[in-house]
């Protein structure tokens, strides 16, 4: 969700990844202006203008990625007012990877406190919560999915909490309690990570692209509203009513946990988890002394 490390974006392509990307792509495709990120996942191949090959980076991310490259192909052919990366290829394996090649979108990621305004955003929300997930639900994961699924609160009170601080521990388990007592809501189409780079914006405010629907889950929607405060929580209140601002701070207040439970999930060292735990100390200090959002 929002609490995800960040992508880092690099201005030299591995030649194996290159190699990748040129299978997928039609012949002659001009590589030179490719650039890389990476996220926790996935490599991220970027060909400006023209695509992105995603090349998965973890076998959780090989077995997921048919499920995550099908659902934008469905979403792509729905009358939404944004725009949904294409499949320009099949998941193929080249040289030991696995990996697709998607359309490009246009538009920018917006700076962090920047653009989103209140009338754009719950233009999105509203879009989402109106999208039918009947012929979705085989391609949609579970709510909390990369979190631990239904396991999500007992991994956060067994696994997680004890590897914080004592000092922060009660804090950690009451925000978790807090979002377990939330009342249950209809559950509709979740995009999961509405934060910077997977939103495309137009010069004039407008939402031109959404990226990365790995996350996607028929959940509360409140989810998506939490993850907007990229732009700010005076946007997000003025674009959601109270009671889907009271669950969407509540939500929020335990982003920065899951990435630990995420990391155990992922079998990743102990090394990792550990700089994981510490991210998650900074998140609960810095959230502490957040003013809690009046809608």
């Amino acid at each position: 969700m929002v609490g995800h490390a960040p992508e880092e974006l690099l201005t030299v392509v591995p030649e194996e990844l290159l190699t990748v990307a040129a299978a997928l792509l039609l012949p002659g495709q001009d590589l030179t202006g490719a650039t890389l990120a990476g996220g926790g996942s996935h490599h991220v191949v970027l060909l400006p203008g023209a695509a992105v090959v995603r090349v998965a980076r973890k076998p959780t991310a090989v077995a997921a990625l048919p499920r995550n490259v099908e659902l934008p192909r469905r979403l792509g052919a729905l009358d939404l007012p944004f725009a949904v990366p294409r499949p320009l290829s099949g998941v193929v394996r080249v040289a030991g990877h696995t990996a697709v090649a998607l359309s490009w979108l246009e538009g920018a990621p917006a700076p962090r406190s920047g653009g989103g305004e209140p009338e754009e955003l719950a233009r999105l929300l509203r879009a989402l919560r109106e999208v039918d997930c009947g012929d979705l639900r085989s391609l949609l994961g579970a709510a909390h999915e990369y979190a631990g699924g239904d396991r999500w609160a007992e991994m956060m009170e067994r696994d997680v909490v004890p590897r914080l601080p004592r000092t922060w521990r009660s804090e950690a388990l009451r925000r978790v309690g807090a979002a377990v007592d939330l009342p249950v809501v209809e559950p509709s189409l979740v995009h999961g990570d509405l934060a910077g780079d997977n939103l495309h914006w137009s010069g004039d405010g407008r939402v031109l692209g959404v990226l990365d629907w790995d996350l996607a889950q028929p959940f509360d929607p409140a989810v998506d509203a939490a993850c907007l405060a990229w732009h700010g929580w005076d946007k997000v209140a003025a674009a959601v009513d109270r009671a889907a601002l009271h669950r969407a701070w509540t939500w929020y207040l335990t982003f920065g946990l899951e990435q630990v439970s995420f990391a155990l999930l992922n079998g990743e060292p102990e090394e990792v988890v550990a700089r994981r735990c510490t991210v998650a100390i900074s998140w609960l200090e810095r959230t502490a002394r957040m003013t809690r959002p009046l809608g």
